[in-house]
């Protein structure tokens, strides 16, 4: 009977607003919403509609009819206060989740940053404001941690455990995993090791990416096919499915039969009993079968699941460096807008936006952003950068 450890991300960014370059040494109300109106919430309750209620909505009823069915998610704070703001019922039903008992909540950076791998100072902040905010909404104190898109090195592996966490996600890279299986326990490459999950990335991305590509060779997908795969795993294994929330109704949508599928996929897996779900928190309780030394950072995207998705050209790094050597300036401001507002410039998205990769990375990048071209996105966040640094002076 093999474990089965679902994760899923719920994260959406604030989209900057259309600040002109013209309006520079003038107060600007927010840099992400204009008077006309505000994309961000139209945003927000699109994918609510068509994602955040009806998968919650289905999970609550999992959790209801399937005694033994758990899994985790991990929310960032950027997605929390624009739930509380557009969409306050969400958050109602993430507290019924909540309530049940059998749902994990993860830490994560507050603003779902690349804070690890710039500030080790704003890290630990961010990643304390996100375990108050858990704490105040679902009185529970995550006790595993997932990094902004599932960011990991041996170093990052030594910040975390000097938090207190008791385990931590990644993925599951060859060059340094070897052939080794990703169903295993793992420990960092410290001095306090750290239990590591690794995704499965295959299985997962099955569902996530290619579930209504009609070019698949395995098109359609049938929850049959899919568990034949799960039959090669024995009682040692964890299959760790690590996914986006969105995946549910956003990036495959209702008319594909995403709902159906992943309803009959947990009713099926529990039914045969050849399977059952844990936690993160209940699968980092096997042992370890080795160390995961990663000396260099790794993450979930594109095929070499390195940080070129947001550290891969002059654009990416131009701004990234300029945002956070603004830091102790920020910080000496004591001024609160200020504040916020870079640190909500930290925010993954807008420097994966600005990706110039080709192919089918390319294509990926392409999906999500919601510039023309990665060169937009970089024109728009040098602006809004030139209106943080003005404020500043």
């Amino acid at each position: 009977m093999a474990q089965i450890c679902l994760y899923f991300e719920l994260h959406q960014p604030r989209r900057l607003a259309a600040v002109p370059l013209t309006m520079l040494g003038s107060k600007v109300p927010s840099f992400f919403s204009l008077a006309s109106g505000d994309e961000n919430q139209v945003i927000f309750s699109k994918v609510a509609k068509k994602s955040y209620y009806p998968m919650l909505g289905l999970l609550k009823k999992l959790l209801a009819f399937e005694p033994n069915f758990t899994f985790a998610l991990s929310l960032s704070g950027v997605f929390i206060e624009q739930a509380q703001e557009y969409e306050p019922e969400i958050i109602t039903l993430l507290q019924q989740l909540c309530n049940s008992g059998r749902v994990e909540f993860l830490a994560e950076t507050y603003y779902h940053s690349l804070a690890s791998l710039y500030s080790h100072q704003e890290f630990a902040m961010q990643v304390a404001l996100h375990q108050e905010c858990i704490k105040k909404l679902f009185g529970i104190a995550p006790r595993i941690f997932r990094n902004t898109e599932l960011i990991y090195s041996n170093n990052i592996a030594e910040q975390v455990a000097a938090f207190g966490f008791a385990g931590m996600l990644t993925e599951a890279v060859p060059r340094y995993l070897g052939d080794r299986p990703p169903t295993q326990v793992y420990e960092s490459a410290t001095k306090d090791c750290l239990p590591l999950l690794l995704k499965q990335a295959q299985l997962s991305d099955d569902v996530a990416f290619r579930f209504s590509d009609r070019n698949w060779q395995w098109y359609p997908l049938t929850v049959e096919r899919y568990l034949e795969w799960f039959e090669s795993y024995s009682s040692s294994d964890c299959i760790n499915l690590f996914m986006d929330f969105e995946t549910f109704g956003e990036h495959q949508w209702q008319e594909t039969g995403i709902f159906e599928f992943f309803q009959k996929f947990v009713s099926s897996s529990l039914a045969n009993k050849k399977h059952r779900f844990v936690t993160p928190s209940v699968a980092i309780q096997r042992t370890s079968v080795g160390t995961y030394d990663v000396p260099e950072p790794i993450s979930w995207a594109d095929v070499d699941r390195d940080l070129t998705a947001w550290t891969g050209n002059a654009f990416q790094l131009d701004t990234l460096n300029i945002l956070y050597s603004l830091e102790e300036k920020v910080k000496k401001s004591r001024d609160e807008n200020i504040l916020a507002n870079w640190r909500l410039l930290q925010t993954s998205d807008h420097f994966y936006y600005m990706c110039t990769k080709w192919s089918a990375d390319g294509d990926v990048h392409a999906y999500f952003s919601p510039y023309d071209t990665p060169f937009e996105a970089y024109r728009q966040y040098a602006v809004v950068l030139a209106h943080l640094r003005e404020s500043l002076e």
